[in-house]
């Protein structure tokens, strides 16, 4: 086994993921307990869902989601565009990084808005998809 892993390390073809390295659900797709299209499959994953990377493989990657389950999926199956995901049960989104701001809208539990960056301060700056841009804080988000 550690020459098999030894191996692939060599090889180029098993690449670790960064902590907090992050992307996107591109379109639906399937989630396996392996990395084989003949493993058993979980569940579908919908467009825009955050996922963390895990173990980044040729053509898999093994991930997290926000409720902290872990599967594989298809690397041709991510984006590089991020998204968050609400975890509060409702959050303010803010019209700049700050409490006292007003709030540009209110965003339900597992909303998925796309991260736009740090703001700093334990901001996020985030974008709806109907446009509206504005602030979130990052206590209140998964993937950021």
């Amino acid at each position: 086994m550690a020459r098999l892993l030894a191996t692939l390390l060599l090889s180029g073809l098993c690449l670790s993921a960064q902590a907090y390295d992050f992307v996107s659900v591109a379109e639906p797709a399937i989630l396996y307990d392996a990395n084989s299209l003949k493993a058993k499959k979980l569940y579908v994953a919908t467009r825009f869902l955050p996922l963390e990377q895990l173990v980044v493989l040729e053509a898999w990657v093994k991930a997290r989601d926000s409720t902290g389950k872990v599967f594989w999926i298809e690397k041709r199956n991510l984006s590089s565009k991020r998204y968050v995901v609400v975890t509060a049960q409702v959050a303010n989104v803010r019209s700049s990084w700050s409490n006292s701001a007003s709030v540009a809208f209110v965003a339900p539990r597992q909303l998925g808005l796309e991260w736009l960056g740090n703001a700093g301060g334990g901001w996020v700056k985030v974008r709806h998809r109907d446009g509206s841009i504005g602030y979130i804080k990052a206590s209140e988000v998964w993937g950021d």
